[in-house]
């Protein structure tokens, strides 16, 4: 039982541009917690911003990308950090009632 790998390198870059929106939502949001004027918070989005803008690199990467990822890339474990990261700051911004 085999899939359509016809379809496999669409559907990864779909996952990969799925993932960019994803870690956009979290930077708007953040960006929306600085507006409100308080330096700690201030100081998170500013952190979740560089996260995201280092994991939105790596995801074009592997959008624009065709086939496989060569051994050893660093392009998933990157994503998958800065997602861990921005899933950290974002409870962070929670606990201290920013949102």
């Amino acid at each position: 039982m085999t899939g359509d790998p016809g379809r496999q390198p669409e559907r990864t870059r779909l996952a990969w541009r799925r993932t960019a929106l994803a870690l956009t939502v979290v930077a708007v949001l953040a960006v929306r917690v600085a507006l409100t004027g308080d330096v700690p918070g201030a100081l998170l989005a500013a952190a979740v911003v560089l996260v995201w803008a280092g994991a939105l690199v790596a995801c074009w990467r592997r959008v624009a990308g065709s086939g496989p990822l060569p051994v050893g890339s660093p392009a998933l474990p990157s994503v998958a950090l800065a997602t861990a990261v921005l899933a950290l700051l974002a409870v962070a911004l929670v606990l201290r009632g920013m949102w």
